[in-house]
């Protein structure tokens, strides 16, 4: 650049910040195309479609043992199926994955899960892990800002009796955003009470395929439930608080069929209210299994004057039976008695005769008293000092 003055020309150099501009400029690029790189970058034994925009990762049976990396960062939609991944580590997803909102993980035989894991997944909506074999969920598992709106947990428990670790999972207050969960065919036997109390914006609970016996109350109390499929259980009887606490979520469809429900006087406050409530979608299919002279009979069919108590009516059997059983155990008691007394009769007649003698040796002193104190001769004699 040439510079005019008055007298002469001076030759200058660019301005140094100029210099500096371009630097930073190629910097930027260089780093925006190591971006795009790792952005589009399809993990090893993985099959990706959708590069360079929303990315669909599949990785399905691949024998994968642990979660492939490095993943793309715009990835979508994950699916990481059929594999054999037991523990999902606190770092099993190390990257901020801020466009995942599809994850499935299913069929992996997952076991534990570490605190943290789904912490990177700020827009994940919905989770499937069914089919795993889970007994550690840590309820650290998911960031408190999460915006998860469906979980699928179908055949995932190792076994019934870690339905505790789903209940500290969503009693966390972690999950409030949880519209959909999903519990089928886990061999559930009983749910905790007020498990579902943390989860105020649950629209559809499926329960379907347990071995549920019954309901606390206040199982669903306070919920805004849409749809409650609990069909393919043990129930026998339905609580009239657990009806109270579904007349209070209008517009609930409720499925019940193939349940074990017992049609005796206890059930007749179900059977009134099926007949007012239209709640239960497949009402005219629940059908009664005991007593057999009831089996197969729908619940809609029954006439109440049907039902019976077996209690009520056994009950004089039972108490003449209780009698008997009484009878027999203070008749033994007596036995064992006389077989002790039997047994220590030596010893027990020494101490009769202790106590005899002992008892005639006390008489005789207070006879002897009783002889002084009567006779006139030593009563004189005691009182003379003379003699």
């Amino acid at each position: 650049m040439l510079v005019a003055g008055p007298l002469f020309y001076i030759k200058t150099r660019p301005p140094y910040h100029k210099k500096l501009n371009h630097f930073q400029t190629g910097l930027v690029i260089f780093l925006h195309v190591l971006v795009s790189a790792q952005a589009t970058t399809c993990p090893q034994n993985c099959e990706c479609s959708g590069l360079g925009r929303t990315v669909i990762v599949k990785c399905v049976n691949k024998d994968l043992n642990a979660i492939p990396q490095p993943l793309p960062l715009n990835v979508k939609t994950l699916f990481i199926t059929g594999n054999d991944i037991p523990h999902l580590k606190h770092d099993a997803f190390p990257q901020s994955l801020d466009q995942l909102t599809n994850l499935n993980l299913s069929r992996n035989k997952i076991e534990v899960i570490d605190p943290f894991v789904f912490a990177k997944m700020p827009s994940l909506k919905q989770l499937d892990l069914s089919n795993n074999r889970i007994y550690k969920f840590s309820p650290k598992g998911f960031s408190t800002n999460n915006v998860l709106h469906e979980l699928n947990l179908s055949s995932t428990l190792f076994n019934n009796s870690f339905i505790e670790e789903i209940s500290a999972l969503v009693r966390n207050e972690t999950l409030v955003n949880l519209v959909r969960l999903e519990l089928s065919g886990n061999g559930l036997v009983y749910l905790p009470e007020d498990m579902f109390t943390s989860l105020p914006n649950l629209k559809t609970l499926a329960l379907r395929n347990n071995s549920i016996v019954n309901l606390k109350n206040g199982t669903f109390k306070n919920l805004r439930l849409k749809s409650l499929d609990m069909r393919e259980n043990s129930l026998k009887e339905l609580s009239n608080a657990t009806m109270d606490d579904f007349d209070q979520q209008p517009g609930i469809s409720i499925q019940l069929v193939n349940n074990a429900w017992v049609c005796d006087c206890n059930i007749e406050d179900l059977l009134v209210w099926l007949g007012r409530s239209d709640a239960v979608l497949d009402k005219g299919e629940l059908s009664c299994a005991f007593p057999d002279s009831l089996r197969d009979t729908r619940l809609l069919e029954v006439n109440i004057s049907e039902l019976h108590c077996p209690f009520y009516k056994d009950m004089k059997s039972v108490l003449q039976t209780s009698y008997v059983f009484l009878g027999i155990v203070l008749a033994l008691i007596g036995v064992i008695f006389l077989l002790v007394l039997y047994l220590n009769r030596k010893g027990i007649k020494k101490w009769i005769y202790n106590i005899r003698d002992a008892c005639r040796d006390h008489m005789e002193g207070y006879h002897y008293r009783y002889e002084i104190s009567t006779d006139p001769r030593l009563t004189n004699l005691s009182l003379n000092p003379e003699v």
